[in-house]
Formats: structure tokens, sequence, C-alpha cells
């Protein structure tokens, strides 16, 4: 038998593929969530969550459960059971914030947009999977990562995932075959035939395309540092981590994946000029609104000119974001249907932002760069109030150079795999240690006894 026939099938048109394999690791990764601590579930989580393709799809009917849906269905399965034999600790540490606010905002007006834009029943189904895929996975995991120890937890966590994803790129672009192709799935035939840039295979492991796996790897490189600048101890899995990073932005053969990375680095790099920061970012908005004065073309052009690796589409990108800005009359209230019709190849969204306003609008669009500008504000503040403890400090800048990593990788890639995971799990590490916390400095956990590491400064959100 073919791979192919080798999966399990099931519904109307065999439309659910589900390979052994995939059912056993989800299956593992269930009973693991079920017998262990609250504190243990985030490594059966997003491991599955990340190294599980998503065209492994389950089929109920007309509803369409990736596993990563099955996944969140379990993680807050686990939820339920601990709140209700818990019921005296809150929902999310530290309380609703504005990330929070901004991400459940961000799925709810996308919903209705995308709705009222289509007007079809299809449209509301469509998007009632969307707003289950970012709430359910989010406000799992900032119930999950609570705190700084968690936080140390996840990041590595994510180093060993980073390394099995490695491994699989690896063996994936010096042998030319995906190991992923033998579970089938929907991009069976993308990974038995992969694509090629100026002959080299360019990999993509789990993922839906090498630039999306080259983006999870070239975000997670400063997380790495920073977990090592922050306990030494951890030289090992950092180490493990920034290696299995490089290799999977290489192995991508990407452009986004390294403009990525290399932001990640300038971000780490520009900690000797934290005391500066607020001119130096006004400096830099002048000088872009000075070259948009005197450059011919506007000043997004210079997007084309991010082709770091030979044969990418910068120009590509920057016609995307040209005709989003030229039409914004077109797609500011709820979106638009007909953007293929902007110019050459303009149906292919390779943009996060022009992604979101052209498929919701404006209101979805501000409330996703909201969800960044809190992130970067509680960063921000933290650090401030972390003064006089240099480790706590360097943390934060990482996880912030983390966060721009993301925000330059959203202009070369719209996020429409699992790479939201690892976005969501950064925004829950941020309001697990950067935003103000409610309650008194020291409270001591009822169950584990150990104590808040915020400082009075944090806990006042001075």
């Amino acid at each position: 038998m073919d791979r192919e026939s080798q999966a399990f099938r099931f519904g109307a048109g065999g439309d659910t593929v589900l390979h052994p394999i995939i059912a056993s690791v989800v299956l593992i990764a269930a009973i693991w969530m079920f017998c262990r601590p609250r504190k243990y579930v985030i490594a059966p989580l997003l491991t599955a969550a990340l190294v599980v393709p998503m065209d492994q799809v389950l089929v109920i009917g007309s509803a369409h459960f990736s596993m990563l849906r099955v996944l969140i269905m379990l993680g807050w399965a686990k939820i339920l059971v601990e709140t209700n034999a818990f019921s005296n600790r809150p929902f999310l540490a530290g309380g609703l914030n504005g990330i929070d606010k901004a991400v459940a905002l961000y799925a709810g007006l996308s919903v209705v947009a995308f709705t009222l834009l289509w007007s079809e029943w299809g449209a509301l189904f469509n998007h009632l999977g969307l707003f289950y895929n970012v709430i359910g996975i989010y406000f799992a995991l900032r119930y999950f990562i609570r705190d700084e120890g968690s936080v140390e937890r996840t990041i590595r966590v994510l180093a060993y995932i980073a390394v099995v994803i490695a491994v699989v790129m690896v063996i994936e672009q010096t042998t030319g075959w995906n190991a992923y192709a033998f579970v089938g799935g929907g991009r069976q035939a993308d990974r038995l035939a992969l694509l090629q840039r100026d002959d080299r295979l360019r990999a993509m492991g789990s993922f839906a395309h090498p630039i999306l796996a080259g983006t999870f790897g070239a975000t997670l490189l400063p997380l790495f540092i920073g977990l090592w600048w922050k306990r030494r101890t951890n030289v090992v899995c950092c180490l493990m981590g920034v290696t299995a990073s490089t290799i999977i932005t290489l192995a991508s053969v990407s452009s986004t994946p390294t403009v990525a990375y290399l932001a990640g680095i300038v971000a780490l790099s520009l900690w000797p000029l934290r005391k500066v920061m607020r001119p130096l970012r006004w400096g830099i908005v002048i000088s872009l609104a000075s070259l948009h004065l005197i450059m011919k073309a506007p000043v997004w052009a210079l997007i084309g000119r991010t082709d770091v690796i030979a044969g990418s589409s910068g120009y590509h990108r920057y016609m995307l974001v040209d005709q989003f800005v030229r039409r914004v009359g077109d797609w500011w209230l709820f979106g638009v249907k007909d953007n293929a019709g902007w110019g050459l190849d303009m149906w292919d969204l390779a943009n996060q932002y022009v992604g979101t306003g052209v498929d919701a609008g404006f209101f979805p669009l501000a409330c996703f760069v909201g969800s960044i500008v809190f992130g970067f504000k509680y960063l921000g503040r933290a650090r401030k109030a972390a003064r006089g403890s240099r480790k706590q400090e360097l943390f934060c800048w990482a996880l912030g150079a983390a966060l721009f990593a993301h925000v330059v990788a959203f202009f070369g890639i719209s996020y429409f795999d699992q790479t939201m995971v690892a976005w969501y799990a950064l925004l829950a590490m941020i309001s697990a240690i950067a935003v103000p916390r409610k309650g008194v400095v020291g409270e001591k956990d009822p169950r584990t006894g150990a104590q808040s590491g915020l400082s009075p400064a944090i806990c006042r959100g001075d």
C-alpha cells in the first residue's frame, strides 16, 4: 500500500485523514495532560500542537477538527477539571489584561466582519473555527503559563521541540524526503515533492510551508538567549535551542525567517541603548517619514529590497502593501472579497497585517496591532520595575526581542498553521511575567507554597 492509504479515513467523501501514528501522539498527550499536575501540562500540549501537522483532520458531520482543535478541547477539559477542584484560584494569572482583551476582540470582531462581508452561513461557520482556534489556544496557554517558573519551563519545552523539528528538516533537506509524507494528509504531495530555490531544497517539517517553519525557528532565538541570560544553569538546553533555531531558519531557505532571525539579534544587541530607546524609536519614525517624502516610491517600497535569499518575492510583498494602502476604502469596514483583482498574485496574502485587514477590516486589524502594543508596553514597564536585578531586566528584554522578531515576520507571512501556537505562547508568557498583578507581593500559592516573584513596583503597575 502507498503511504496515503495507510491513514484512517472516515466520513463522507473520505475527508477525514488520521494516521495511527498521529492518533497515538495525540492520545499519549491526552493521557499525560490528565495524569500530571497543571505545571507539566504545557509540555504535552505544546509538543503535540507543534509536531502534529494541521492537515491531519477528523471530520464529524460538517465539522472539521484538526488535531490542534482536538488538543484545544483536551486542554480545556483539563482546565474545567482543575477549576472545579480549586475554585479559589483565579482563572487568569493577574486577571484580564490588555493583551487578553485585544486577542478576544480580534477573534470576535473577525467573525462578525467576515460574516457580514460574505452574508453566508458558511462564512460564519468558517470564522467560528478561527475564533475557536485563537480563543481556545491563547486562553488555555494563559491558564497554564501562570508565573515566571512556568515561563522558563515553556521556553525549555520549546527548545526540545525545536531540536526535533530541526532534525526532521535536516533529513528532509539532505534526502529530499519529508518524513511527514508517511502519515498522509492534504499536503502530502507538497512533502513528497519539496519546493526548491536555486537548486536548494526548502524544508518544511511539520508545518504547512517552509516560510512558516523557518519563522517558527527564527522567532524562538531570543527566547533561548534570554533563558540563558536569566539562569546560566540552562546553558545546555539554551545551546541546543539556539542551534536548532539556526538550523530551522537556514533549512527553510526563505527570506522572511532570515530577516526575522536577524531582527531578533538586532533587538537583543540594542540592550546597551535601552536608556535611549524613546529617542531612537522617534528617530526611526522621523527617518522613515523623511524617506517617504524624498523617495520616488513610497517608503514601504523598501520591503521589496529585503530579499536576502536569492529568488525570494520581496517585490510581491511590496506590491501587496502598496495596494493595501491605496485601496483602504475597499477593505476598511468589513474587509474585501476580490483582493485577487488588485494585481498579479494579489490573492497570496503573505502579510499578517494585510491578511487581517483584507479578511475582516480595520477594527480587527487594530486589535491585532493592539496586542503587540500592549506586549511592548508591559515588557517596558516590567523591565523598568526590575531595576536592580540585571538578569530579570535582560529576560524581559529578550522577550521583547522575540516579540519584535514576530512583528518583522508578519510583514512576510500570515500565520495559517500551528505557527500561531508559538505566537500565542509568547503573548501568554509576556502576560505571565510582565503584566501588573493584583494582590500582595509574596503571597503564597495555597497548594504549592510558592511565592510570587514579582516586585512591588510591578504589582503596583508603576
